[in-house]
This record gives C-alpha cells, structure tokens and sequence, in this order.
C-alpha cells in the first residue's frame, strides 16, 4: 500500500486528533512511499532499526518515538544515528503514543486487560483522554496471588507495595509511566492498581489510601498494544508484519 494511504487510515483508525500529546503522532521519519513489510516494537531504539534493516522492513511502527517536548532539538549523537540508519535505507518511521494507550480495540490498556484476563473492562470515561481503566481480576487473590500471576503474565515480577487490605477483586490499570493515576484510582475504591512504572511517591500514596500498586513494567506493560496494532494492518491490508521485542527491564 502507499505510505499516505496507511498514514490516513492510521490517522482515523487511532483517532489521532482527539489527544494531546508530548510528541507528534503519525509519519515521523519519512521513506519510500510503498509499504509490504512493517516491523513493530514498543521503542524506536537503535536495535529495532537494525533488525528492521536487516528485515528489510519498509516501515517500522511503534510506540515511543522521537522529538518528545522534553528532548532537545538539534539531531547529534544517539538520535542522528538512528535518524541517519532510517533514512539511508528509506525506511518510514510511523509513531502513536496516546493514541495507542486509549484505542478501545488494540490500546495498550485494553490489551493489557486481556493478558492478565481481567474482566467487565472499561475505561474511566469521566478522565481526560480515557487512559485509566478498571475492571475484575476472574477470581478474588492474595496480594502474593496477584503478583504471581502478573509475572506468569507478563514474564516479569513486578514492584509490588502493599496495602492492608488481604484480598484483591477489583482493579484499576493505566501502562507505562501511570504511578500517578493512583489517586484517582483510590477514588473508584478499587483493591489495586497496576502501571509499569513507580515513583518514590508512589508508596506513599498506596499505603495511605488503601490500595495495593503493581509496578509491572513500562515494556512490559507496553508490548501487546503495538503488536496488536501490527497485526491489524496485516489483516487489513495483506501487509508482512513482525513484532520485535527488544529486551528491556525497565
């Protein structure tokens, strides 16, 4: 298909125009205008562009991408080595963030719930951009229960900080860099609340309010989005896909 026609179908299909982000969403690094071979992964790090060359993939679609607000400007060192390897083999660079935690059919979160089976899913609709949701483990836990199984889950033991409470049904979730949802995770009365990342805070914030924390991971938390995303437009659109996931702790 043709880099515009997949940029627009992106565009509508994660609903781009309805978030603000902290870095732009779509075609970020532009090269050959006809897509067969897409390569996904959670990071545009500069493993995932070798491996994309060595596929010789014609775009690569992820999650966190480049020029973040925070960043600065000028393309030296680690980021020009990563431009420069995407453009001297013409490969496209394509990146959602928000957009990728929210949609309600291949987000983040969503794909989340359905790796750790979690039910009566929903986001919280009443937040900005819906990126925090809720919902029930299938069965009641231990708080040691709930970490065994998000790490059988997700193939990584998370932080957990405890609460008093002894037994875990209903849970709150938002991936990636999310610690901070957990007030308004304490506000629905929820058991836990699960996101990839902890602050110091963090601790604070569970044990005063009652409510267990799972820091799982910000990868971890983030993988089942993109790859979902990338199978999509395979079925879509008879594209090649593969999902590369490369190995982070954090």
């Amino acid at each position: 298909m043709q880099r515009a026609e997949l940029e627009t179908y992106l565009q509508t299909f994660l609903q781009v125009e309805k978030f603000r982000d902290y870095a732009p969403n779509g075609l970020q690094v532009e090269g050959r205008s006809q897509i067969k071979r897409i390569v996904t992964g959670v990071t545009a790090c500069q493993p995932l562009i070798d491996a994309a060359i060595s596929w010789q993939a014609d775009a690569v679609l992820v999650h966190h991408g480049f020029f973040w607000k925070s960043e600065p400007q000028v393309l030296v060192g680690m980021k020009q080595r990563r431009i420069k390897a995407l453009l001297a083999h013409d490969i496209n660079l394509f990146a959602y963030h928000l957009p990728l935690d929210a949609h309600p059919d291949v987000g983040n979160n969503v794909m989340l719930a359905h790796q750790l089976g979690l039910q009566k899913t929903q986001p919280v609709s009443d937040l900005p951009q819906e990126l925090l949701w809720r919902g029930q483990l299938s069965q009641e836990m231990s708080p040691e229960g709930l970490t065994e199984w998000i790490t059988k889950r997700l193939g990584r033991a998370p932080l957990h900080l405890p609460a008093s409470n002894t037994v875990i049904r209903a849970v709150a979730w938002c991936t990636g860099g999310a610690q901070d949802y957990i007030d308004q995770a304490s506000a629905l009365g929820v058991d836990a609340f699960i996101s990839g990342e902890v602050s110091e805070r963090t601790f604070h914030s569970a044990a005063e309010q009652g409510v267990h924390y799972y820091a799982a991971g910000h990868h971890a938390t983030e993988r089942y989005g993109i790859q979902a995303l990338g199978e999509h437009l395979a079925r879509q659109f008879g594209l090649e896909h593969k999902f590369i996931d490369i190995d982070n702790p954090v």
